[in-house]
Parts: structure tokens; C-alpha cells; sequence
């Protein structure tokens, strides 16, 4: 790719960070739901940090669907705003609105039913009991939790990425209390275990989106769009748009996900040990990773307001700021995890064990910090210009032709246990961030359209 002016380069940088601090910030708050459910399980006991463990991979990768489906949104928001087609992007909130309450209440029959599975899974029987209190309890948050990315997602496809940041720390004031009295049973309220962590979620999840409907219905800012002016029934045609655009992007991301839910399954497998070590080290990774999620939900509607404006070298500068972002973030940390691997596992847990397992596994997660933020910017890139269907099956052959045959193979094949899972993790991240590179040169170098591209 030819290499924009440096000045224009350092002043796309400097929006995409503005943009990308509050994203960043909004995504650190929603890694920190998973810290604070950690932390609180682990000093409940081994078995329940275990528990938890397999029944978050198995509630989170189901909802990676629905997640990735409204991440159309934005790029489509950010386009509209644009061209300047604003009366446009209320009935496109309201229609979104519609999807996600569909999405979540598939979501909520699926999570009902996959508890049954965990025995035929071989998931250690010690934990299916609380893994299955734990996914009966977090369900039934689960719409609350759709209808607050679609309005996140409208906010964020603004350019006005402040509430994401605000709903994440302010659920966090109620996640940490509440889970630690329903987990341990406090004031005179029983002794919940994993259901406690999951009930806390679910009542986080419904405060943030009553919270963020009302200060979009309110806040001057977004009044001109009148957004919740009137309602339509469900429209076909929108709906159909935003699934064919959304729904490649809820399957990628699933994949990337359910890569790691799938290691976490597998994992579990082998005992308490193995299973709790390997949620601390999930747990510690997926926080980094969402600095550069952030950059990329900032590059995507950086890109796709680009487009909207047909403003091809726009596009490339875009991208490039993001990829320089996040490469400067991720140096930091995977710095941070080979310096203090050891002294993070113990915060999570009192077992000796637990913790020695846990910070060899953080040392191969500072391997794939970097393939991990090219990877993810480039999807971010591409959404923007709403190529959805390629990068899926690009997605797909890295993270299941790849990742898990190798982390299978290593792993449980030549018996390296968890991290040689973790491995095969490092593979099928390279290869993404490999394939989803290209791809973004590639489409890259065509003038952008209003276009779908497929």
C-alpha cells in the first residue's frame, strides 16, 4: 500500500485514538466483568473458579453470534452519517432493536438446553453442578444484554463512544457487591456459588441497557434523529440487510471465540486445576485484548465513514492508523504479561498450583499479543467496508483448520496439556492476522463503494 503523507497519518492516528479511548475504556470495563466474576469464584473455592470457567466459554460462545450480528451497525450508522442520510439511522436503531430482541431470545432457549450437554462433554463431574447453576442464572440477562449492543452500537457508529465507556465502570459498581454477597451468601442471603456470579451478571446486564435507552431518549445530542419518535413493526428488508452483513460478522467472531471456549472445554476436561489455571489465563488475555478491539470498533466506523464519503485514500489512512495503534499497544502488553505473569495469576487464586499453571500460560499469551491486535484491526478494517463473507471463511480456515488441530495435537495428542492448547491458540491467531492482512491490501486497493463487497 502506498504510504499516505506522515502528517495526514499522525492526524488519522490522533482521531482514531479520541475515538478509540472510551471504546477501549467501555471494552476494559466489559473485561473486568470477567475479572471481578473470576476473582470472585476463585476465593469461593477452586471448584467454583472451575465451574465458572466452563460455564462462561460455554455462555460466551453462543453470544459471540449475536455480538458479531449487530456489529453491522456501526459501520452502517457511520456511513449514513457520512452522506449525510440522518433521517436514515433512527428506523435503522429501531429495526436493530427488533433483532436483538429475536437474538436474544434464541440465545436464552439455547443456553436453557446446553447445560445437558455438559456430562456427554466429559466435563469433569465435580464441576457440571455449578457450571449449570451458573448458565440457569446468567440467561436470563441475556436480552437485556442484546438490546444494550444495539444501542451501544448506534452510539459508538456516532462517533460518540462515551456512554459504552460510562454503562461498562457503572456496571461494574453493581457486578462486584452483588456477586460477592450471592456468592458467598451474605446478610442473610444464601449461599449461591457459581449461580450468584451468574445472577450478578444478568441483573448488570438490564441495568446498563435501562440505563443507555434512557440517556439516548434524553441527551441533546442525538434528539435531530429522532430515535424513539415512533415504532415500525419488524421490517424485512432492514432485517434482512443487517443479518446479511451481520451475520458473517457474528460467525467470524464466534470462531475466534469459540476457539478459545472450545480450549477451555477441552482443557476442562482434564481437572480443577487445569480448569481454573486456564481461566485466569483467558481472563488476563482477554482483557489485553480489549484495547485493540476498541481500535478496531474505532477503525471500522473511521473506514466506513470514509466510505460513505467515497474517499478511498481516507479508507487506507484509516486502517493504517489503526494498525499503528495497536501495534504500540500491544508491545505494552505483552511486555506487561512477561514481567508479571506470576504476580497476576496470584491475585485470582490461593492454590499454589492453580497459580504456577496459570503464569506459564500468561507467558505464551504475551506470544500472540501481536497477531492477536493485527488480526482483530484487520476484521475491524473490513467490516467497515462491509466485506463480511470472505473474511468468515478466512476466519474459519486459521482458526479451526489451524489453531485447534494444532492445539489438539499438542495438547492432547503429545500430552503438553493446557499449554500445548495454548499453542495451537498462538497458531491459529498468526494465521488469522496473516489472511485478514491481505485481504484488507487487497480490497484496500479498489476505490471504495456504497456497495456490499461481500
Amino acid at each position: 500500500m502506498p504510504s499516505p503523507d506522515r502528517s495526514f497519518l499522525r492526524r488519522d492516528a490522533v482521531h482514531t485514538a479520541r475515538l478509540a479511548a472510551p471504546l477501549v475504556a467501555g471494552h476494559l470495563s466489559h473485561g473486568l466483568v470477567g475479572v471481578v466474576d473470576t476473582v470472585v469464584a476463585g476465593h469461593h473455592g477452586t471448584t467454583t473458579l472451575a465451574a465458572v470457567s466452563v460455564g462462561a466459554a460455554l455462555f460466551w460462545l453462543p453470544m459471540l453470534i449475536p455480538m458479531g450480528t449487530l456489529m453491522a451497525l456501526p459501520p452502517m450508522v457511520s456511513q449514513h452519517d457520512g452522506a449525510g442520510r440522518h433521517a436514515d439511522i433512527g428506523p435503522l436503531l429501531r429495526q436493530s432493536l427488533w433483532l436483538a430482541l429475536l437474538l436474544g431470545g434464541l440465545m436464552f432457549g439455547l443456553l436453557s438446553l446446553l447445560p445437558h450437554l455438559l456430562g456427554p462433554m466429559g466435563i469433569a463431574p465435580d464441576i457440571v453442578p455449578g457450571a449449570t447453576a451458573f448458565l440457569h442464572a446468567i440467561r436470563w440477562g441475556i436480552p437485556g444484554f442484546t438490546l444494550y449492543l444495539a444501542l451501544r452500537y448506534l452510539s459508538d457508529g456516532l462517533h460518540w463512544s462515551v456512554p459504552t465507556m460510562v454503562a461498562g465502570f457503572g456496571g461494574l459498581l453493581l457486578l462486584a457487591p452483588a456477586g460477592y454477597v450471592l456468592t458467598n451468601g451474605l446478610f442473610g442471603l444464601p449461599e449461591l456459588g457459581a449461580a450468584g456470579v451468574g445472577l450478578a451478571s444478568a441483573l448488570m446486564f438490564w441495568l446498563q441497557a435501562l440505563g443507555l435507552a434512557l440517556y439516548l431518549a434524553r441527551a441533546r445530542r442525538f434528539a435531530h434523529l429522532h430515535l424513539f419518535a415512533h415504532w415500525e413493526p419488524p421490517h424485512p428488508a432492514t432485517l434482512a440487510t443487517l443479518l446479511r452483513t451481520g451475520l458473517p460478522i457474528g460467525v467470524t467472531v464466534a470462531m475466534e471465540g469459540g476457539l478459545f471456549a472450545a480450549t477451555a472445554l477441552l482443557i476442562g476436561r482434564l481437572g480443577d486445576v487445569p480448569a481454573a489455571a486456564h481461566q485466569i489465563a483467558l481472563n488476563v488475555a482477554s482483557l489485553c485484548f480489549m484495547v485493540p478491539f476498541g481500535l478496531a470498533e474505532a477503525t471500522t466506523v473511521r473506514v466506513g465513514h470514509a466510505l460513505g464519503r467515497a474517499d478511498g485514500a481516507g479508507v487506507r489512512r484509516a486502517a493504517m492508523a489503526g494498525y499503528a495503534l495497536a501495534l504500540l499497544t500491544q508491545s505494552l502488553s505483552a511486555g506487561v504479561l512477561l514481567l508479571g505473569h506470576d504476580a497476576i495469576a496470584g491475585l485470582y487464586s490461593q492454590d499454589p498450583l492453580v497459580i504456577a499453571l496459570a503464569g506459564r500460560l500468561l507467558l505464551l499469551a504475551a506470544l500472540f499479543q501481536f497477531p492477536d491486535g493485527i488480526q482483530v484491526v484487520s476484521a475491524g478494517a473490513l467490516r467497515g467496508l462491509q466485506d463480511t463473507r470472505v473474511p468468515m471463511l478466512l476466519a474459519a480456515l486459521a482458526y479451526w483448520g489451524i489453531g485447534m488441530p494444532v492445539g489438539a495435537g499438542l495438547g492432547l495428542g503429545l500430552g503438553w496439556g493446557a499449554a500445548g492448547m495454548w499453542l495451537g491458540l498462538t497458531a491459529g491467531l498468526g494465521m488469522a492476522a496473516l489472511l485478514l492482512g491481505l485481504r484488507f491490501l487487497q480490497r484496500s486497493r479498489q476505490q471504495p463503494t456504497m456497495t456490499n463487497a461481500g
